[in-house]
């Protein structure tokens, strides 16, 4: 049986083992019950996944973030690149050895004019007030349920790595692409849909049979038609 993340449990108003009842007024008569799972949906864990864990990932954790959800992000691509003063020289760095704060130091030195107007300026700030550096999926331990990936290609990381892990308790995880072009616009947009789509998830007691009725609500609603599948690890 799934057992939620001890942050985001949703506890039960009448105890985690009690089942609510109504009462029926003639005595001897037995009480009705309502099944918790009636009551209130699990509360999901959910994660953001872009190819450098620098933008579109960054932003739509943002709105998760404050919108109350238990929410991680992650990027999927081999190393964070980044613009640079020329197209044949971006700015590369390793998953797992730069801090935000550092990579935002290092560029501000090189070429603050021109950092702040391509934007990374701002960007590299909001990532600083949410988390201290970008992570990678590869090299992190699943805890979530599931992934919304931004980028077709991220998509495909993300379900070939969770593929070949082993060893794993054989829990269901929904992973979802939503196409979106890596701009700052692009992902100012993207975010709010993702959050929309993460709350239709989250209010489901059974995802897993209500999947295509909320991707066709989702798609209806936002004009984005998301693709997915379900993995197990």
């Amino acid at each position: 049986m799934y057992t939620p993340h001890p942050a985001t449990e949703r506890t039960n108003p009448v105890g985690s083992n009690a089942r609510p009842s109504l009462n029926h007024p003639h005595e001897g008569t037995p009480p009705i019950e309502v099944p918790i799972n009636s009551i209130m949906a699990e509360a999901k864990r959910f994660a953001m996944v872009c190819a450098a864990n620098m933008n579109r990932s960054m932003e739509a954790h943002k709105v998760a973030l404050h919108a109350g959800l238990d929410v991680k992000s992650y990027g999927a691509g081999s190393r964070v690149k980044l613009p640079g003063a020329s197209r044949d020289n971006p700015n590369v760095f390793e998953f797992g050895r730069v801090t935000y704060q550092e990579i935002y130091d290092k560029l501000m030195a090189e070429d603050p004019k021109l950092y702040t107007r391509n934007g990374l300026k701002d960007m590299l700030e909001r990532n600083v007030a949410i988390k201290p550096a970008p992570q990678r999926w590869q090299d992190s331990e699943v805890d979530v349920d599931v992934v919304v990936c931004f980028e077709e290609r991220v998509f495909d990381n993300v379900v070939a790595d969770l593929k070949s892990r082993s060893g794993g308790s054989g829990e269901p995880l929904l992973v979802i692409n939503l196409d979106v072009v890596d701009s700052h616009d692009e992902a100012l947009v993207a975010a709010p849909h993702a959050l929309k789509l993460c709350e239709m998830i989250d209010a489901s007691e059974d995802w897993e049979c209500e999947c295509d009725e909320i991707m066709d609500k989702f798609a209806e609603e936002a004009g984005r038609r998301p693709i997915y599948t379900v993995c197990f690890y």
